[in-house]
């Protein structure tokens, strides 16, 4: 039997404007489907894809923020955020969707998702991930 490969899927890009965010969040949900190891980052724009309280209504395009939501259920629950693309931004942990998953080892308690990590910190993780795929 073959070794389960880590798959890290980079977010950069802001959420609307280019099909990137939405083509990562469909490859990502399909990946975890089929049971791959699947982690995401969230780094330069693409912070603000998980933003709460999107509001494309003026864009014309319906808002897929929600279903980050659904990552949790996929077993999706390793979510790196830059700290210093937060920072640069001005937005902080608390501007985020409140991403969690339910550990069935621990009761199936709710634990968060996201975990705020420096570059460095993002840099040693993507040195850890068998492929890496960029958006």
């Amino acid at each position: 039997m073959s070794e389960t490969k880590k798959f890290m899927y980079v977010n950069r890009r802001a959420p609307y404007g280019t099909i990137y965010a939405w083509e990562s969040l469909e490859v990502v949900l399909i990946g975890a489907a089929f049971e791959q190891d699947v982690s995401l980052a969230f780094v330069d724009d693409g912070v603000y894809q998980i933003m709460k309280n999107q509001d494309t209504s003026e864009l014309g395009i319906k808002n897929f923020s929600p279903t980050y939501s659904a990552l949790g259920d996929y077993d999706i629950n390793k979510i790196y955020v830059e700290k210093e693309s937060l920072e640069e931004r001005g937005l902080t942990v608390d501007d985020l969707l409140p991403l969690t998953w339910e550990d069935e080892d621990d009761d199936w308690a709710e634990k968060d998702s996201i975990r705020v990590v420096s570059a460095e910190e993002l840099k040693a993780l993507f040195d850890e991930q068998d492929v890496l795929l960029s958006f």
